[in-house]
């Protein structure tokens, strides 16, 4: 059962604001990965989706000189801790299972390596989904946070991801349900 679609979750003025700051296109790239390699793998597509479309809404831009800092943000990013805080206080405030609200936070938490300390991690698959779908759409530089779009086709790209995640859950939303 789905509590929360990623219509819900884009239209929220939190998520508006915050997927915005990190590159809306590539949240909705990134979603669209997750889907098609959830699919692949077996992983829930509903809680893999929204993970992906929030991955980067804990970003901060590290500036120098008035200037982009790539370097100043591969060194000192912790993007994921706050995102995950994000996006979980988000999930359960649009009404989101507080489970998959954790575990999709988690997902959020470990999709990069660049603040972790040193070590081999084991990632659970839907941690690893996240991960791969954002590596699948990355750019040189960080260019790929700053692709456009439209707030209107990004509207309609989340819209029709909605409709194939249902679609695979062979589900209704809660609110239709009752």
């Amino acid at each position: 059962m789905r509590y929360v679609t990623l219509t819900d979750v884009f239209v929220h003025p939190i998520a508006q604001k915050y997927l915005k700051r990190s590159g809306l296109a590539h949240a909705i790239a990134v979603a669209y990965h997750a889907y098609r390699l959830a699919l692949h793998h077996g992983v829930n597509a509903d809680l893999a989706t929204k993970a992906a479309l929030l991955h980067d809404i804990g970003h901060y831009t590290w500036y120098k000189n008035g200037r982009w800092d790539y370097e100043q943000y591969k060194q000192n990013d912790i993007h994921a801790i706050k995102g995950a805080e994000r996006a979980h206080k988000l999930l359960i405030r649009l009404g989101e299972h507080p489970q998959n609200a954790k575990e999709i936070a988690l997902a959020i938490l470990l999709h990069t390596d660049s603040y972790l300390p040193d070590g081999e991690w084991k990632r659970k698959p839907l941690q690893s989904i996240v991960k791969w779908a954002d590596e699948a759409d990355e750019e040189p530089g960080g260019r790929h946070h700053y692709r456009t779009i439209s707030d209107d086709l990004a509207f309609k790209k989340i819209s029709q991801l909605d409709e194939l995640v249902d679609r695979h859950l062979g589900k209704k939303r809660l609110d239709d349900i009752i």
